[in-house]
């Protein structure tokens, strides 16, 4: 466990690299920058980006549980910090920026309230821990991609502010019809649309409690899509390097959560043949909102250069996201990944492209509810393969498929 730990604790901010000078394009979650002429840039958009790291004398999960997650929390960080990002997406932006020391909207504080570490907050740790009991997860045990993601999208139902639809997209195969069901649920799929009074419609978009104005065309949950995935074995096949890249290059990117053995990473873009991510790995202390709700930030965002691994290096377990606000957004995010060569062509499938998963229009007659499959997210084929990084007090074994 001391190597999940032994990284900002006991490094200086001056031991950090600097941000690579370099011809390379540098991507961000969808957005192009170059690191010749865009670096002030490129960090002020890192650094604004929700950074969820280990916390301490936090209130006992469960009340008598940890009151610390260092050593087996990274990956629950991870999930929060992918969903955070989705909420800051949904509230705020993309174009959103964090300016230290700066009272920031509303909206932002309320994001923040939903992440502190206490059992009443929508995301925090402690429902985290709690929630993934049901999904065989004792508390205090580290979660594989596929788990978080499982549990995020339980714990979304909660959050009646935000209205997302958070699908968990299994056996490598994303659904068209299944995710418009979802996200629509209160029209009829077959195309005749339900009656709806237009203050109803408002309040279903988050419009009466301040999140987003109503899209006038069509009523739509804005989507988070989660996507685990196994790409390789022990390692990460080169195949999968180039359409792995190609997901942070897309508008509706959220990144992607997984890591390296023995710690978890929130991969956010790349340059050249190397990862930028957020590592969950430091210990602070626990925060307190303000009396007026207001949350002391600074801890919550990156403010040194930020962390770069070798693509090569990436553990194949893990999960990619993206974050869709209308239907249209959805539509567009079809059209990129089908150009891009992100997923599988049944009939024309080039067999050295190796692609990420399967974009289908409707569930093959041969699949299993979907419900059903999430219920049961260990007994899937990425998560037969799934090594646990943190974990040194139990021994897996790669299962057969």
């Amino acid at each position: 466990m001391d190597a999940a730990t032994l990284t900002y604790d006991t490094l200086r901010f001056s031991e950090f690299e600097e941000f690579p000078q370099t011809e390379e394009p540098v991507w961000i979650l969808g957005r192009e920058s170059s690191a010749l002429t865009e670096k002030d840039d490129i960090l002020c958009d890192i650094s604004s980006r929700l950074w969820f790291t280990y916390r301490k004398n936090f209130p006992p999960i469960g009340g008598t549980g940890p009151t610390s997650d260092t050593g087996w929390g990274c990956m629950l960080r991870c999930g929060q910090m992918i969903l955070g990002e989705a909420l800051v997406f949904r509230h705020l932006g993309r174009d959103w920026r964090w300016v230290k020391g700066k009272r920031q909207r509303e909206e932002y504080y309320s994001i923040l309230n939903a992440f502190i570490d206490k059992k009443d907050s929508y995301y925090s740790i402690h429902q985290i821990a709690q929630m993934g009991v049901g999904e065989g997860k004792s508390i205090g045990q580290w979660y594989g991609p596929n788990t978080v993601a499982q549990v995020l999208k339980k714990l979304s139902v909660f959050d009646s502010w935000s209205r997302l639809a958070v699908h968990v997209a299994m056996d490598n195969t994303v659904v068209i019809e299944e995710i418009k069901r979802l996200c629509m649920p209160w029209l009829d799929y077959a195309g005749a649309a339900a009656f709806l009074d237009p203050d109803l419609e408002r309040e279903l978009n988050g419009f009466t409690e301040g999140a987003c104005a109503p899209d006038q065309s069509a009523v739509w949950k804005p989507l988070v899509l989660l996507i685990p995935l196994r790409l390789g074995l022990s390692e990460i096949n080169e195949a999968y390097i180039e359409t792995l890249k190609k997901c942070f290059m897309l508008p509706q990117s959220l990144g992607v959560i997984g890591g390296k053995p023995n710690s978890a990473h929130y991969f956010i873009g790349y340059v050249g043949e190397e990862l930028i991510y957020l590592d969950p790995h430091t210990t602070q202390p626990s925060v307190e909102p303000c009396d007026d709700g207001l949350v002391p930030d600074d801890s919550y965002h990156c403010e040194h250069p930020p962390c770069r691994m070798h693509i090569r290096e990436l553990d194949p377990s893990i999960a990619v996201g993206f974050f869709c606000s209308t239907e249209e957004d959805f539509d567009d995010w079809c059209l990129r990944i089908r150009k891009c060569g992100l997923y599988a062509l049944q009939m024309s499938e080039r067999r050295e492209a190796l692609p990420m998963f399967e974009l289908v229009d409707r569930q093959p007659s041969h699949f299993m509810s979907s419900d059903v499959l999430n219920l049961t997210p260990d007994f899937s084929d990425s998560d037969r393969l799934e090594r646990f990084f943190d974990s040194e007090d139990e021994e897996f074994e790669i299962l057969s498929l």
